[in-house]
């Protein structure tokens, strides 16, 4: 297995922040980043959530959409050509539902150009056994970053830093607003209030021994460095590039 993860910089976007292929029309500056994670992708098609929600709260704000996707065939038949053609690496983000169709997955992944490494995203309430099933699954060609959820990450970390994994990186956390008719809604939450948190999540996981990608609430050059200082291997954007600028 591939070991070394191919990256150029070490500002990376995260999944789901650009989309599925490196668009070179884009207003973001893609030669800053070191390398281009496509949107989540599941072996079959994901419709948006029902009920969509963006809320704001002071310092950031919840995302409620699911991972919508026009499912694992359909990806690669439409975005495979410009990985290969892309100006950056490629790490094809999975969303890990089933050992069995990862595998399968990995298998197509390891024959197109342009796939530098493979992101594996465990879902949130995976005990050990089940994330242990998935990586295992996931190991093959390709180096293997391994999302794990944010509040089960330094536990998860210490269970699987035996396997052949490249890097951790970090999933954004999930908490519950209220929306204009006092329905509590459930969601991904984004911005500068996270960036505490994140960064006690990510000191926990490096006590690991492996590398670790980090991601939530970076928003200023101040966080990057901050990041990379404590020692990240590299660092995730997400909300802020939907701003179109990068720190």
């Amino acid at each position: 297995m591939k070991s070394d993860l191919p990256f150029t910089t070490p500002l990376i976007n995260s999944a789901g922040s650009l989309g599925f292929n490196p668009d070179q029309r884009s207003i973001i500056d893609l030669s800053r980043l070191g390398a281009f994670i496509t949107n989540p992708i599941s072996m079959r098609a994901r419709n948006p959530a029902a009920g969509r929600r963006l809320l704001t709260f002071p310092g950031g704000y919840l995302l409620h959409t699911g991972y919508p996707n026009p499912g694992f065939n359909k990806t690669i038949r439409t975005h495979a050509s410009r990985w290969a053609r892309a100006p950056l690496p490629v790490w094809v983000h999975l969303l890990a539902e089933d050992p069995d169709e990862v595998a399968s997955m990995v298998k197509r992944l390891e024959m197109i150009e342009g796939v530098g490494a493979i992101e594996l995203g465990i879902p949130p309430g995976s005990d050990i056994i089940f994330a242990r099933m998935l990586v295992e699954a996931v190991i093959g060609e390709l180096p293997v970053v391994v999302r794990l959820p944010f509040t089960q990450a330094s536990a998860l970390s210490q269970s699987l830093n035996t396997m052949p994994i490249a890097a951790f990186s970090l999933s954004p956390p999930y908490g519950t607003l209220p929306d204009p008719d006092d329905d509590l809604v459930r969601g991904k939450l984004y911005g500068p209030a996270i960036f505490p948190l994140a960064l006690k999540v990510f000191q926990d996981v490096l006590m690991c021994g492996l590398p670790v990608i980090a991601a939530g609430g970076i928003q200023t050059r101040e966080h990057i460095e901050t990041m990379l200082s404590a020692g990240a291997l590299a660092v995730q954007l997400d909300a802020v590039l939907w701003c179109g600028k990068i720190p």
